[in-house]
């Protein structure tokens, strides 16, 4: 939790609480406002009124620094969250009546709440987005390659946390066999201490967290004192894991078996499984029942624009790399692939109707898939799945792709909403990052957080082609 992100949920909790009695005051008025402020039920609804505020906020990305670059994205953002903490509380009044607003109430102080909001986050935005105050320090232990790289992740990547410094790791103790060090690839005045007083280093730096960045640690790994460092409150992590922690993904490069099983996560509780399994049949329910009569109209439109089906069916990798049919509406002209086979979609591809363009866009093409959703193919969120020519090849070249089909493939996923359209190895490896720190990390809060992001895919028109 960083100061940045603290200074803005407390301010938001501070407007959230004006915006409430803002409009109380508007629709009651003063007196009989003030006369209830005393009572215990007012101090409860509003707590349920703020954590509903906040969290959909929060479901909303508006307080991901590296994500709202724009006051576009901020004010699409906050309407987002109006409308979905509108919807949460909805539910909740519905559930518990005796914590209504009523009279208006609701809507004019989301409405206040979020014309402030928005404010108030270009504001903060714009001022204190670059303060290194707000910033957690890193100290990296090392100055090789892999010290340079996260070295870089600080500098370049992330507004949270702010390099102060490497630590020189050339420990005396490493026999004649061993490797006494690693080259210095760094800039020299960055280098703040030397791993034999690795505490030293960390005060002069000023640090709040070390991570181990050494290529190689067999023999020069300050064990003795980085564990000084653990016990007197200092976070130490390694680079994996910090790479995960800033960017959403796994560094393929650096993770070995033994950090796939001894890490945290990797974990799906049957209750889990189940529960998503019961969400994804009422998912998929819910969507053909509201998009089946609009599958006429779409059928007429596609028939008109290109001769051929209207539905598309092929081949896909699932769960255990089991083969299944995947159901889409027809983007692509008939002969598409009868000559050159199974390639990639590329941007402007030349295969793609002109509908078909506008459907990829849109995910039109998409909702049959809740088909394969309800048929158990597929679940709503996961890892695309992709088609077996295309795995084989894949397998091959990338280490830990096999590792994507642990779970079943979905109708979004966590590389859908955090990366492009890709149509290149380089890309699928880029994907697999976030495919496996998904499987690393899947949870109801990632899978609702997942969803909540494909609606803005799908508003913005990101990634399709």
């Amino acid at each position: 939790m960083s100061l940045r992100w603290f200074i803005l949920i407390i301010v938001d909790v501070l407007l959230v609480l004006l915006s409430l009695y803002s409009a109380a005051v508007i629709r009651l008025g003063y007196p009989e406002v003030t006369s209830k402020l005393s009572e215990t039920s007012t101090f409860y609804t509003a707590f349920i009124f703020v954590l509903a505020i906040l969290f959909a906020s929060h479901l909303m990305d508006t307080y991901d620094f590296d994500r709202n670059t724009r006051k576009r994205e901020i004010i699409i953002n906050t309407l987002l969250g109006a409308a979905t903490s509108f919807f949460l509380l909805s539910i909740t009044y519905y559930v518990d009546p005796n914590i209504m607003l009523g009279r208006g109430i609701l809507v004019i102080s989301i409405a206040i709440f979020s014309l402030l909001q928005y404010v108030w986050h270009v504001i903060f935005y714009l001022v204190g987005r670059h303060n290194p105050r707000f910033s957690r320090r890193v100290l990296v232990l090392g100055t090789g390659s892999l010290a340079s790289q996260v070295g870089e992740f600080c500098s370049a990547h992330n507004r949270n946390y702010t390099l102060a410094g490497y630590a020189l790791c050339n420990c005396n103790g490493a026999s004649n066999n061993e490797k006494q060090g690693e080259s210095v690839v760094v800039p020299h005045d960055l280098i703040v201490g030397n791993a034999d007083d690795l505490m030293a280093a960390t005060l002069v730096a000023q640090a709040d967290i070390i991570v181990v960045a050494l290529s190689e640690r067999r023999g020069v790994f300050p064990l003795r004192d980085v564990l000084r460092c653990k016990l007197n409150g200092i976070e130490v992590m390694d680079a994996p894991s910090f790479y995960e922690l800033i960017h959403g993904k796994l560094m393929l490069e650096q993770i070995t078996p033994s950090w796939i099983i001894f890490s945290s996560g990797f974990r799906r509780p049957i209750y889990f499984s189940i529960c998503k399994r019961y969400i994804d049949v009422v998912l998929s329910l819910t969507g053909l029942f509201l998009t089946l009569p609009f599958f006429p109209i779409i059928a007429l439109a596609i028939r008109l624009d290109s001769p051929g089906p209207v539905f598309f069916r092929q081949m896909r990798v699932g769960n255990k790399e089991k083969m299944f049919n995947l159901f889409k509406f027809r983007t692509m002209r008939q002969d598409a692939e009868d000559k050159s086979g199974a390639i990639w979609a590329t941007k402007n591809d030349p295969r793609v109707t002109k509908l078909g363009s506008l459907f990829r866009k849109s995910r039109i093409d998409e909702i049959p898939q809740l088909y394969n959703v309800l048929k158990g193919d597929m679940s709503f969120v996961g890892p695309r799945p992709e088609r077996p020519e295309f795995v084989e090849k894949l397998k091959q070249v990338i280490p830990y792709y096999s590792k994507r089909h642990f779970i079943k493939p979905g109708l979004t996923g966590w590389a859908q909403v955090r990366y492009p359209y890709g149509s290149t190895i380089e890309d699928a490896i880029e994907k697999l990052r976030y495919d496996l720190f998904y499987i690393k990390n899947i949870s109801p809060f990632l899978d609702t957080l997942i969803f909540f992001e494909t609606i803005k895919v799908v508003l913005f028109g990101r990634g399709g082609q």
